[in-house]
Order: structure tokens, then sequence, then C-alpha cells
């Protein structure tokens, strides 16, 4: 593909009413296993304990075997969970910032019946010294509840940028709570620019166009998750769900080491009928690309998030108010290009 604008049609699968089991596209497979994965790492009840007490660790880089090890030793004085039985059972899970679904989660066994569990575990993370220094360590004490929703306990972060790496002994921290505004606000993925438009069938002329069509002009996107020194070689994917099959993936060309990538790129997929509108939804993803696996920077979905899609309850019709407006917009304004500036999420 050329730096210039391209323009790709697509019919779309109007009567495909279930996203396909079977899909060929081993991206799409990721994309459900990473947001599993980043949506762990506060899912859980925050309101039912408040956080206390002190966790114990150590930091250590391997350097022969480019090796970041978190020793977690032990916490002491946790909040008790279960107050009728006195009761916490707690385990320690660890994520890597911002780029949570990359490195994924490392965590402790679990500690049941007490609120000063000893582990002497150490979690590691196979990764570069160089990537590491331009991350946040987040370390978080949980209660597991298995028939239920595990319970926030406390947490710490650690800039690794400032870290004394020559400090590898065991020392206390304080746990720190953790507000659901804060959450949302630390999970800050960039931004997209684009524009969207629908033409009705033959609102051109007679039969002209034959069916309806969504246009989708990726324009560029702003401050996206550095992954590596040099920055991250990134592309946008496309679907219009429910359709997941190859005829309705579209992507952009890859732009290299660059964190406000410039795409430039519009995608038209035809085959819409006015009623479609409201039970479909357009995905766009961000992804960083490398030789063995494409890792997960963030999206959006443009759709009415009404969580049906063709009477059918699916869990990504699930559009934030500033996507369901733009797209509402969409819908109004027939033969218009609405243009948007939309943060991208952890679907």
């Amino acid at each position: 593909e050329s730096d210039t604008a391209s323009e790709i049609s697509f019919q779309f699968n109007r009567h495909k009413k279930t996203p396909s089991i079977g899909s060929h596209s081993s991206d799409m497979a990721s994309v459900s296993s990473v947001s599993g994965s980043v949506l762990s790492v506060y899912s859980g009840d925050f309101g039912s304990v408040d956080a206390q007490g002190t966790v114990e660790f150590a930091l250590d880089y391997d350097e022969k075997n480019r090796e970041f090890q978190v020793h977690v030793s032990q916490c002491k004085d946790l909040a008790v969970v279960d107050e009728k039985k006195g009761r916490s059972d707690p385990y320690v899970k660890t994520y890597l910032l911002p780029d949570k679904a990359r490195m994924g989660k490392r965590k402790t066994s679990v500690k049941k019946r007490t609120v000063n569990p000893i582990y002497n575990e150490v979690l590691r993370y196979k990764i570069e010294k160089m990537v590491l220094l331009i991350q946040k360590l987040n370390l978080s004490v949980w209660h597991n509840d298995p028939l239920g929703r595990n319970s926030f306990l406390g947490e710490i972060e650690i800039d690794l940028a400032s870290w004394d790496w020559s400090n590898r002994k065991l020392n206390w921290y304080p746990l720190k709570p953790r507000s659901l505004s804060a959450v949302n606000g630390a999970d800050h993925r960039g931004v997209m620019s684009l524009s969207i438009k629908y033409v009705p069938p033959g609102s051109l002329g007679p039969k002209n166009p034959p069916s309806g069509e969504v246009h989708i002009w990726v324009k560029d996107v702003k401050d996206l998750l550095q992954l590596r020194p040099s920055g991250v070689d990134s592309f946008v994917k496309c679907y219009v769900l429910p359709d997941t099959s190859k005829k309705s993936y579209q992507k952009t060309r890859v732009i290299k080491r660059d964190t406000n990538p410039v795409f430039n790129h519009t995608i038209v997929y035809d085959g819409f009928h006015t009623e479609d509108l409201k039970d479909a939804c357009v995905e766009l993803t961000v992804w960083d690309h490398e030789k063995l696996t494409n890792h997960f920077l963030g999206g959006i979905r443009l759709g009415l998030g009404t969580g049906l899609s063709y009477g059918i309850s699916v869990d990504w019709m699930d559009s934030t108010q500033e996507e369901v407006a733009f797209w509402q917009e969409m819908m109004l304004a027939a033969n218009e290009w609405i243009e948007g500036l939309l943060p991208l999420r952890s679907l």
C-alpha cells in the first residue's frame, strides 16, 4: 500500500447475525485473549474493604538471562474481607505498565485464612533492560474468591526508570487504595482522528449506489503506548461486526517507529441497508507489528452500544457515549463526512 489515501470496498454481510466461531483470522483470536487480560488488571470488588497493611518484596534484573525478577516475600496486616469468618485468602499480582496486555500478569499462589501471608516466590518477566526502563511495575494484593469476584486489598506502583538497581534487598512498602476514576485515567492509550460517512442506497441517483455504503477515513493516531525506546510499529485493523469473516477484515499499512502515526487510509463497506446501522458496529483496533505476534494497543467501537445485534445479546456492542454520539451523528447526516477525535480503549 502506498502512502496516499487508499480506498477499498467490501460487501457487508448483513445476514450474518452471530460472530463466526471458526474465524480464519488468528489476530481476531488474540483480540479476545488480550482484552480478557486487560480487563483482568482491575476486575474485582473495590468497595468492600479499605486498603491497609504492607508488602515486602525485592526487585532484580538478571543480565545474563535478560530477566526481570520480582521477589515477593510476604504481607502484613492485610484487610479482612470476610468479617464473619475473620478471613482473607490473599495473593499478589503484578503487571508492567502501561502495556498490561503485552507483558501479561504474574501472580503468586493463594494463601488461605491469613492477613499475614508468606510467599517467598519469584515472579519473572523475559524482557530487555532498555524496554523495562520505560515501564512501571504495578504490584497489587487481592483476596481470592473462587465463587465470586476477587476483592482488591491494596497496591503499589514503581517507576522502573528511577529505581535503584543496586538495591536487591527485601523492603517493606505500604499498600495504597485504588479508585475507579484512577483506574480509568491510568488506561490512556492514545487518540484516533477519523471521519465517517453513510451513503444511503439511491441517494446519488437512480440505483447509485445500489446499496448503502459506510465510509471510514482513518486519519492518524496520537500518543500511542511506546513499547520500545525506538517507538512503535503500528497499523489499524477494521471489522464491521457481527461479520468477522475475511471479507469484513481490512487493515492499513504499518507506520514504523512512530507514536503519532499518520495513516490517511479510507475503507468503504457496501451492502448496507439503513436499518443495518442500528445493529452493526465498526471496530477499529490499533496494533504493534512484530515478526512473531502483533500486540494490541487500543481500539474504538462505533455503534449504538445497545448490547444487542439483530436481537442477539453481544458483548462487543459496548460503545462509549462519545462513540455512540459519533455514530448517531453519521446516521442523521447522510452523505456528509462526520469528523471525530476519539480516545482508544481496551476493548
